[in-house]
C-alpha cells in the first residue's frame, strides 16, 4: 500500500504548518537508538554520552547526567555555520553549556541536517532529537527549550511549531526580532562602499550588494578582511592610522552604531552569510535600505545623496522578503512561559531586539508569557557559569509551581548561589531597552 498522501491532504499539510509535529511523530518510532559514546572534553565526570544520525540526516549529542533532574534541556546552537555541518559543533556546544549537565539536567542536541539559514528544517531536527531522546533514554519529567543566539530563530520557530513539546523556553544573547534584526548589516555594505569603494573593486564586476556575493564569487573571509585594512587599518592600532582612515572608521561606528571591534565580522556576515540567505530564495534579497535615512555622520545630507547617486540604494524583494520570514520569524505565539536573557553591550545581537519580542508576545496575548533580563556584558557567547542556572531555576520554577518570577528575583537568586563570588552575577534587573528602531533604521 503507497504512503504517499493524496494531492489533497498534501495542500492540507502545506497549508497548515510545514508538516508541524504530527508530522515527525511517525518517523520518530523509526529513528535508531542513538549509541553510546565518549564524551567530548568539558562534559561533567560521570556523565553518559550518546551519538546518532538521524533519519534525515542531522547528527546529534545527547548527554545524561550522573544523577538525572528528570528536566531535559532541548539545546538550539548559534550561528548558522556555513557550509557542510560538523559533528563537532555539538562537542562545541557541549562544552559551552556543560554548566546544564553539572547542575543535573540532560541535554540534547542537534547539529542540523543543513548548514547556513535553514531555520525551519532546523526546528524541525531540533523537536527530532526531544523525540528520539523520549523513544530511546528516558521520559522526562520537564522539557525545556533553550535557544542560544541564532539559535534563540530555532527556538522560537521550534516554539512555534510544535507548541506540545515544550514546558518552558530560555532564549539567550537571542536573535529575537526577526529578520529586521538584520537589516544593519545590508546598511554596513551600503556605507562602507560609500567610504571604501572596494567591495566590489572598480575593475570587478558590479553586483547588487545586498545579495552579499554573486553566487560565482570566490572571496574568501581573509579576502575581504584584507580588504576591509587596506581601506580602514583595522589590523593596526589607532596611532597608525591615516586621518582618512580614522574618519571613516568613525562614520561606520556612528551611523551603524557597532563598535569598530565589529566591522569585519558585520562585514563577513553581510557578504557570506547574506549569500546564503539569497541562494535560497532564488537570488532575489529579502533586504533593502530604500527610503532610509542615515544619521551620525559629519554631513548626514551628503551620507544620504552620496549613496543615491552611487547606486547603493537596494529594494527588497517582496516575494523574497516573505519567503525569508515564512521560514526564520515568529510572532510571539508561544503557549510556555518564556525567559530571555540580553547583553546590554551585545555588538552581535543589539539588546534592543528584546524589546521587539515583548511586543510581539503582548500583540499575541502572550505578554503575561514572558520575564526579561538583562545582563551587564558585552559577551556574546556565554555571559559565566554563574548565570544560567538562575535563569534554569528560576523557569522550572515557573512551569512546575506555578511562580512566575521577576527580574529582580534572579538576580537575588544568583547573588544567592554565588555567596562567594557575587561579582560573578552580572543581572541589571532595572534594565529596559529602547526600541529596535532606535538602534537600527526603520525601513
Amino acid at each position: 500500500m503507497s504512503l504517499k498522501p493524496s494531492g489533497r491532504l498534501l495542500s492540507t499539510l502545506l497549508a497548515g504548518a510545514l508538516l508541524m509535529a504530527s508530522a515527525l511523530t511517525p518517523a520518530a518510532a523509526q529513528e535508531a537508538a542513538p549509541a553510546l559514546a565518549p564524551c567530548p572534553a568539558g562534559v561533567p565526570a560521570g556523565a553518559r554520552c550518546l551519538r546518532g544520525l538521524d533519519s534525515v540526516g542531522a547528527h546529534y549529542l545527547i548527554v545524561m547526567p550522573q544523577k538525572w533532574s528528570g528536566v531535559l534541556v532541548v539545546h538550539a546552537h548559534g550561528g548558522p555555520s556555513l557550509g557542510p555541518p560538523q559533528i563537532t559543533r555539538a562537542d562545541e556546544d557541549i562544552k559551552r553549556w556543560a554548566i546544564t549537565v553539572a547542575e543535573g539536567h540532560a541535554w540534547a542536541g542537534s547539529v542540523f541536517r543543513q548548514g547556513g539559514f535553514g531555520i525551519t528544517t532546523a526546528a524541525e531536527d531540533t523537536e527530532r532529537v526531544r523525540q528520539i531522546f523520549v523513544s530511546h533514554v528516558a521520559q522526562p519529567r520537564r522539557t525545556l527549550l533553550h535557544g542560544q543566539s541564532w539559535g534563540a530563530m530555532v527556538a522560537t520557530r521550534a516554539a512555534e511549531l510544535f507548541p506540545n513539546s515544550w514546558e518552558g523556553i530560555l532564549l539567550t544573547s537571542g536573535v529575537v526580532a526577526g529578520p529586521t534584526t538584520y537589516d544593519f548589516r545590508i546598511d554596513l555594505r551600503a556605507v562602507y562602499q560609500h567610504l571604501c569603494g572596494n567591495h566590489p573593486r572598480p575593475s570587478e564586476p558590479n553586483y547588487l550588494l545586498a545579495i552579499g556575493l554573486p553566487a560565482d564569487s570566490k572571496m574568501t573571509h581573509a579576502d575581504l578582511a584584507n580588504r576591509a585594512n587596506e581601506c580602514l587599518a583595522l589590523d593596526k592600532p589607532a596611532a597608525q592610522r591615516s586621518p582618512e582612515q580614522l574618519r571613516k572608521i568613525k562614520t561606520i561606528v556612528d551611523v551603524i552604531r557597532i563598535p569598530e571591534n565589529s566591522i569585519i565580522g558585520h562585514l563577513n556576515w553581510g557578504t557570506f552569510s547574506l549569500q546564503d540567505v539569497v541562494s535560497r530564495t532564488a537570488w532575489a534579497t529579502p533586504f533593502g535600505n530604500q527610503g532610509v535615512r542615515y544619521t551620525g555622520s559629519d554631513d548626514d545630507a551628503a551620507l544620504n545623496a552620496a549613496l543615491g547617486v552611487k547606486g547603493l540604494r537596494f529594494q527588497a524583494d517582496p516575494k523574497a522578503a516573505a519567503a525569508f520570514a515564512a521560514d526564520a520569524d515568529h510572532a510571539g505565539k508561544f503557549r510556555v512561559p518564556v525567559i530571555s536573557s540580553n547583553g546590554i553591550r551585545d555588538s552581535t545581537v543589539f539588546v534592543e531586539g528584546s524589546d521587539t519580542l515583548r511586543q510581539r508576545m503582548e500583540q499575541a496575548g502572550n505578554g503575561a508569557r514572558l520575564v526579561q533580563t538583562f545582563v551587564n556584558s558585552g559577551d556574546h557567547s556565554y555571559f559565566g557559569d554563574a548565570m544560567y542556572p538562575p535563569l534554569f531555576d528560576a523557569l522550572l520554577a515557573w512551569v512546575e509551581q506555578g511562580v512566575k518570577p521577576t527580574a529582580q528575583g534572579i538576580a537575588d537568586r544568583c547573588r544567592a548561589q554565588q555567596a562567594t563570588n557575587p561579582a560573578a552575577c552580572l543581572f541589571v534587573p532595572e534594565y529596559t531597552p529602547k526600541a529596535l528602531a532606535t538602534r537600527i533604521a526603520p525601513r
